[in-house]
């Protein structure tokens, strides 16, 4: 089961809480050790996409134009 758990500030520390439908499901119960699997997601950003891509301009020049085409005409 996988699941998005935002971690919380617990004294100097962080922590999470696990939602009580996935408490039910694996019966987990207080003071059991458990096992889980730690997958952080970055944001991605204009950078690490245009990074990526190699354009025969450059990346202002193209934005110039988008922004061009997009002007309201008057």
């Amino acid at each position: 089961m996988e699941v998005e758990i935002k971690t919380k500030k617990w004294g100097s520390s962080l922590g999470i809480i696990i939602p009580k439908e996935i408490v039910r499901q694996e019966r987990i119960q207080e003071g059991q050790e458990i096992r889980i699997n730690i997958l952080t997601r970055k944001k991605t950003t204009g950078a690490d996409i245009f990074g990526a891509l190699k354009f025969k301009k450059p990346i202002q020049v193209l934005l110039d134009e988008t922004d061009k085409d997009f002007e309201l005409e008057k």
